[in-house]
């Protein structure tokens, strides 16, 4: 679905169009490429891949973050917001509902959405291809609701249309080893048909979430590299995938080698048992290798412990004094207790705020998981106790929220029961006798 090939090309035309593009295309002026169009046709093979959904939703979220999403619902929002989604169908309500971004966290992967098929921890414990996969998913997902749609006579233009094709930044870890790892990984994640890709500076073996203890960060050239490795992969995929740089040095404080002179002025001269070195954690050390990392990445993103509007606008405000253009993204995480730390009146403000400092990429990691476990903790909770009352109380709140736009009450129709009946009847010469929807409970009951 998201990958096919264009056939030959000429070598040389090729690496002259590369190299065009990449001295004179606005998208790249900020871009630092250690390496030359030569050696990305060189890596390619003699067949242009054509990653149709991830190019189309890296320039769509390259576009919403430079021109803000402004939804005709809200023109005045100039940033794009999203929320983690672990299954295709939990996308395709989030974008049916206004969202225009998904976020695809290794959080909810691990947790629940691993091709190991068990429960992990954020600590990269689960098989390297999961998030590719649960990216592949959500775009089918995305294909199949545009099929009903597009097959119901709907056509972009109408009222009711949707793009479902939303952008996809998915979650790389820490790349799951080396530099190779990092490009095996991107280039399987630009083939399931991500938009961006975030990697972090800590080392594989021991990666934590990021508001876990215990992290342990790899030497900033070694982070560099991985950036690279990530975009030489898209280079090579010829797609002009958006890169995020995710620092966790202002929480950690062990870091694997004093080998890079770049650290240097973080080390404390403390080595641990296992051989790591202390270092002095905190906002500076991550305006450090923001610093480092921007000429390599679209967009920063420095984890925090707490959501912090002082903290976030000190961290822009260094950064953007080097690299004035560098966009930045902000976890607004579950892991913090938003009304512990903050008042409602700044909340209601927070992600307008972050926006005005350059943070034009915001994200719920974990909306996904803690929605679904909730909501279904309370439907189960009720249910024990009411009996079917607790399951109408629900199905009536669908009704009510077909006002919004919600239609999955017609549960048939929304997973594509009528689009499959018309391949039937085209299939079948014109008609058929086993179509599913006629003389379905939906049809009699839900019209």
């Amino acid at each position: 679905m998201t990958t096919s090939t264009t056939g030959n090309y000429d070598r040389q035309q090729e690496i002259d169009a590369i190299a065009r593009d990449w001295e004179t295309n606005p998208r790249w002026q900020t871009i630092r490429r250690n390496y030359g169009a030569e050696d990305v046709v060189r890596l390619r093979g003699s067949l242009k891949r054509d990653n149709t959904i991830a190019t189309r939703g890296a320039e769509k979220l390259w576009q919403l973050v430079n021109e803000g999403g402004r939804p005709e619902f809200r023109p005045e929002k100039d940033f794009v917001n999203a929320m983690g989604a672990l299954t295709g169908g939990q996308a395709v309500q989030q974008v049916k509902a206004g969202v225009q971004a998904i976020y695809l966290s290794g959080w909810q992967v691990a947790a629940d959405a691993n091709s190991s098929e068990t429960m992990y921890p954020d600590q990269s414990l689960y098989a390297v291809d999961s998030v590719p996969t649960v990216v592949r998913r959500i775009n089918n997902a995305f294909e199949r609701a545009d099929q009903i749609q597009w097959q119901a006579g709907k056509q972009p233009g109408d009222a009711d249309f949707v793009d479902y094709f939303a952008p996809i930044v998915a979650d790389a870890e820490a790349g799951f080893g080396g530099v190779l790892n990092a490009y095996e990984l991107m280039k399987n994640m630009i083939r399931a048909g991500a938009s961006g890709v975030h990697f972090e500076d800590q080392l594989a073996a021991v990666k934590k979430c990021g508001h876990m203890g215990g992290k342990v960060l790899v030497p900033t050239q070694e982070a560099v590299q991985k950036l690279t490795a990530a975009r030489l992969a898209a280079d090579v995929e010829g797609v002009p995938s958006i890169i995020l740089a995710r620092t966790d040095a202002n929480a950690a404080d062990l870091l694997t080698s004093d080998c890079d002179p770049y650290d240097a002025q973080f080390l404390t001269g403390e080595r641990t048992a296992e051989g790591f070195y202390r270092v002095r954690n905190g906002i500076d050390q991550a305006i450090s290798r923001g610093l480092a990392y921007a000429p390599y990445a679209d967009m920063l993103w420095c984890e925090t412990a707490t959501p912090n509007l002082d903290e976030a606008k000190k961290f822009a405000e260094a950064v953007r004094k080097e690299f004035p253009d560098q966009l930045l993204a902000y976890n607004c995480s579950p892991s913090f207790n938003w009304k512990k730390n903050l008042d409602d009146a700044t909340i209601a403000k927070f992600q307008t705020e972050l926006s005005a400092m350059g943070y034009k990429f915001q994200f719920i990691t974990l909306a996904g998981i803690h929605n679904m476990w909730n909501s279904m903790f309370n439907l189960a909770y009720n249910y024990a106790r009411k009996d079917m009352s607790a399951y109408v109380e629900l199905q009536e709140q669908e009704f009510r929220d077909a006002d919004k736009g919600y239609t999955f009450v017609a549960h048939q129709k929304e997973v594509g029961t009528g689009y499959f009946d018309d391949m039937t009847t085209v299939i079948q010469g014109g008609s058929s006798s086993v179509t599913a929807l006629t003389g379905s409970t939906e049809e009699e009951q839900f019209a």
